[in-house]
């Protein structure tokens, strides 16, 4: 399953900090980073269920965001890059 993670964690104090650090390396377990707080990847339901365990622990609910978009492996994704900035999925066999 195709999935894109996207969060907005609140850093204004040292905690959100913490968190922030914690969710980037989460996320970074499971998924390619792909721009500062966008990752994506596939995963088996599974994972996305272990992905979202991990993190549901981590974030402040009325603070922090985090987003999870999942596609089914049925659905044909376009990904298309408007600048000249290299892909960061390039070098993925």
């Amino acid at each position: 399953m195709r999935v894109i993670l996207v969060y907005d964690i609140n850093t204004e104090d040292e905690e959100g900090k913490r968190i922030l650090q914690k969710i980037k390396k989460i996320s970074r377990k499971y998924l390619h980073h792909v721009q500062k707080s966008v990752f994506e990847g596939d995963l088996t339901l599974s994972r996305i269920s272990a992905l979202k365990m991990e993190i549901k622990g981590l974030i402040r609910k009325s603070v922090d965001s985090v987003i999870i978009y999942t596609f089914p492996d049925s659905i044909n994704i376009k990904r298309e890059i408007l600048s000249e900035v290299p892909d960061p999925l390039d070098n993925l066999i």
